[in-house]
């Protein structure tokens, strides 16, 4: 039995991830914001630089997938500014308490997002392209570049750089299936944009993959073999759902009810998993109705 701590455990695959090592019979420590209600839970507080770092001894794995929703609101500057801090304190109170901990753990696990590398448009990205342009490319980078105490201090560190996770249950797709379920779905633009997706059962394999798998270390993409389009993602929820998918929205829709963040969703980022691929990882449900099935 391994004990872990996990922050962000209660979001879609936070929540998922403490059932799966839960189920397996791992310690798990929650870290929660509030003040704790069971023993399991540990508070800290991401923006006051604050968390009882001596609740964390004795943890082989620190897990940090806590981060403001970044579809959740419109991106009005202050809300642009608490995707950033959510994300970017976080990791550095995290990275920063496991650093100082007498017995480090051995894996210190961030997540992190295909958003690094902006629109690449039809050129495929893996593990080594550069960072992109743009607000969310920014904040990643940031993002990741917190972890730097836990690196520094010896502690394998692992970038979990996650793509569109499909789930009825939260994140992109879990707007899409009442959509697609009452037959309003359609593409969105001209839907040549990739979207690189990923089913919410193999992101939870793979991240206990990237904490048992002592030769990965730095980023690792968490997506499908094969990002599709948002024209095959739209006919793939059509078929599956058996509901016609006949109600586009035009680009120029998007930007006034969106703002800002319309130019994410019609935004194409093509990454593909090659580091997870190498590593020995097999997809439960590589194909996308597969993973629109699986939900």
């Amino acid at each position: 039995m391994t004990r872990i701590a996990v922050a962000g455990a209660s979001g879609l695959i936070g929540s998922a991830l403490v059932r799966s090592l839960a189920g397996d019979g791992h310690e798990v420590l929650r870290l929660v914001r509030r003040e704790p209600r069971a023993a399991d839970e540990v508070r800290w507080d991401p923006k006051g630089g604050e968390i009882d770092a001596s609740r964390l001894a004795g943890c082989e794995a620190i897990v940090n997938l806590a981060g403001a929703g970044v579809g959740d609101h419109r991106w009005t500057a202050a809300y642009k500014q608490e995707i950033r801090d959510s994300r970017v304190l976080g990791t550095t109170v995290l990275a920063e308490a496991a650093a100082a901990l007498p017995e480090p753990p051995r894996v210190f696990l961030n997540g992190s997002a295909v958003g690094y590398y902006g629109d690449t448009g039809a050129r495929a990205v893996d593990e080594s392209a550069a960072a992109g342009d743009g607000f969310l490319p920014g904040v990643c980078v940031e993002w990741e570049a917190a972890t730097a105490p836990a690196h520094q201090a010896g502690i394998r560190t692992v970038l979990a750089r996650t793509g569109l996770v499909v789930s009825r249950d939260g994140g992109a797709w879990g707007k899409l299936f009442p959509l697609f379920g009452f037959g309003l779905g359609g593409r969105l633009g001209d839907g040549r944009q990739y979207w690189p997706y990923i089913a919410l059962h193999d992101h939870v394999a793979a991240l206990r993959h990237l904490l048992d798998t002592e030769s990965l270390a730095g980023p690792v993409n968490l997506t499908a073999p094969h990002p599709a389009t948002n024209r095959e993602v739209t006919a793939a929820m059509g078929r599956v759902l058996r509901r016609p998918a006949l109600f586009p929205v035009p680009a120029p829709v998007l930007r006034t009810v969106l703002g800002e963040m319309a130019g994410d969703v019609l935004g194409s980022t093509r990454a593909v998993p090659t580091r997870l691929l190498e590593s020995g990882f097999d997809f439960a449900f590589p194909g996308l109705e597969d993973a629109i099935r699986a939900a």
